[in-house]
């Protein structure tokens, strides 16, 4: 077993950034195909999402104008 390597890691150790499939001209067809088929769809608010936005505006309005006067 101390004959085997990992293909994951190079020679100094350090773990490679991407595979040779990931990197080339087939591996970007294969991201434009993959992003052409998931369109993201828009999803209905949440009243929990809506209150804290409503609070992150008017924090923001009551911070800017405490910092004006």
């Amino acid at each position: 077993m101390s004959g085997e390597r990992d293909p994951g890691v190079d020679s100094d150790g350090n773990e490679w950034r991407f595979g040779l499939d990931e990197v080339g001209p087939e591996a970007e067809a294969a991201r434009a195909a993959a992003r052409e088929e998931a369109p993201i769809e828009p999803e209905s608010i949440g009243v929990e999402n809506a209150l804290f936005v409503v609070a992150g505006v008017l924090g923001t309005i009551l911070f800017v104008f405490s910092a004006t006067l």
